[in-house]
């Protein structure tokens, strides 16, 4: 199986599992810069459960799109569990949907000041509770962000 059948399979199990909800979805993406998004709209019948995504991969669209904390941002930077966090929060209250994914990371090719490429803190944000992932990945740039968004959809469906 490859790497975009799965995350194909993982995009459909995620929509199965919103739709036995009657749930919706949104993503907030950094490092992923709408893949997340792509691979749920990939599938058909997406729209009956998918919002949208917004990609916010400058720190201050986090904060002026997404409501993540400016002084969070300041102190620790985008590559954090909270922010994840918040970013997925952001999603949910933004654009209106049940579930809210995030993913943000370095994905390289070089690190972001003292944080190594490969390091991912991914996010999924449900009605009842907030689960964050940090992550070390390893791989090419590209093998970076298909992980990221593969994992984040897991995450999901452990929650769903």
């Amino acid at each position: 199986m490859t790497d975009r059948s799965a995350q194909g399979s993982a995009a459909v199990a995620v929509l199965q599992a919103l739709d036995g909800r009657g749930w919706s979805i949104a993503a907030a993406e950094s490092l992923t810069g709408g893949r997340l998004t792509a691979s749920l709209v990939d599938v058909p019948g997406a729209s009956a459960h998918v919002r949208g995504g917004i990609v916010a991969y400058a720190t201050d669209v986090k904060a002026s799109q997404l409501g993540v904390d400016a002084a969070l941002l300041a102190e620790r930077g985008p590559v954090d569990p909270e922010v994840a966090a918040q970013m997925a929060q952001g999603a949910r209250r933004v654009l209106g949907a049940d579930v809210g994914l995030s993913t943000t990371g370095v994905a390289g090719p070089e690190p972001q000041g003292d944080t190594p490429v490969g390091t991912v803190h991914i996010a999924v944000a449900t009605p009842e509770t907030v689960v964050v992932s940090s992550l070390a990945l390893s791989g090419t740039r590209e093998e970076i962000r298909t992980q990221s968004v593969q994992s984040v959809l897991e995450l999901a469906l452990t929650l769903l």
